[in-house]
């Protein structure tokens, strides 16, 4: 699934050509999560403001009170932003024509979304933005804070960086390579960590989506940035993957298990709980 660094290098691949291009055309394919929610001819001639991020969602704001889009990648989706374009392809569920490119959702499992809002603070943008926690570069995200809301809940801790209820952005990779480079078991609960192993894991997350980002993302199945291009972080992944190999830290045996119905990769010799 596409997480924090790959729909944040998807936005940087398309906020610059976008802004100040307009709408010409829009066509859809298949049926994705939710309906559009407005006729797709509505918005022609509008002009883009520009591209946001707010976790694992990307907000395309228009101009001159024509609202915006509220995109997610779901589990296998991606954002090319074309200058010959073709025909859509069947895995192609929304295109949007500008004066600068055309901009294809690409998504297998179509469990992405494209979605209208007349803002980011009315329906449905503001309901499904509602439950996210605070972005992990956020300065307001301090240690303490993050420490507090540990203690206020009584989940493995891997599971609670997946929900983004506290932070978003450590998806099942991410969290992965936090909870080890912290040293944290993933089933340890989260009201049983210490002050100093959250401020740990708190610089950890930031570490491991920040080299993430740099490296273009992950790409393990469907993922590609707006120009076509794979993320390199997999190459450097310390335990993600490697069941049963050496841990590079311990030279303990890197495990596998199942939380959430999500693989959670990890050492028992250096994390611990």
């Amino acid at each position: 699934m596409p997480e924090l660094p790959e729909v944040e290098v998807t936005r940087r691949g398309i906020d610059g050509p976008l802004r100040g291009a307009r709408v010409q055309s829009l066509s859809l394919g298949k049926p994705l999560r939710w309906p559009l929610g407005i006729a797709p001819a509505t918005l022609e001639g509008a002009a883009i403001d520009g591209v946001s991020r707010r976790g694992k969602y990307l907000w395309l704001q228009f101009s001159e009170g024509a609202g915006g889009l509220l995109i997610h990648l779901g589990m296998s989706g991606s954002l090319s932003l074309l200058q010959e374009p073709g025909p859509p392809g069947p895995h192609d569920h929304f295109s949007m024509g500008t004066s600068a490119g055309t901009l294809r959702l690409t998504d297998p499992r179509r469990f992405g979304a494209v979605v209208w809002s007349a803002a980011l603070e009315h329906e449905p943008a503001a309901r499904l933005l509602s439950r996210l926690g605070l972005e992990p570069s956020d300065p307001a995200l301090t240690p303490g804070l993050f420490h507090a809301a540990l203690k206020g809940r009584r989940t493995p801790i891997k599971s609670l960086l997946l929900s983004g209820e506290v932070v978003v952005g450590a998806g099942n990779i991410y969290a992965c390579e936090a909870l080890h480079a912290a040293g944290i078991d993933p089933r340890l609960r989260s009201d049983r960590i210490s002050r100093p192993r959250a401020a740990r894991l708190l610089q950890a997350v930031r570490e491991t989506l920040e080299r993430a980002l740099a490296l273009g993302g992950s790409t393990l199945r469907d993922f590609r940035d707006a120009h076509g291009m794979d993320g390199e972080f997999q190459s450097e992944a310390r335990v993600y993957g490697r069941e049963g190999q050496d841990c590079a830290r311990c030279g303990g045996i890197v495990r596998r298990l199942v939380q959430a119905q999500r693989s959670t990769y990890f050492c028992a010799g250096c994390q611990r709980r």
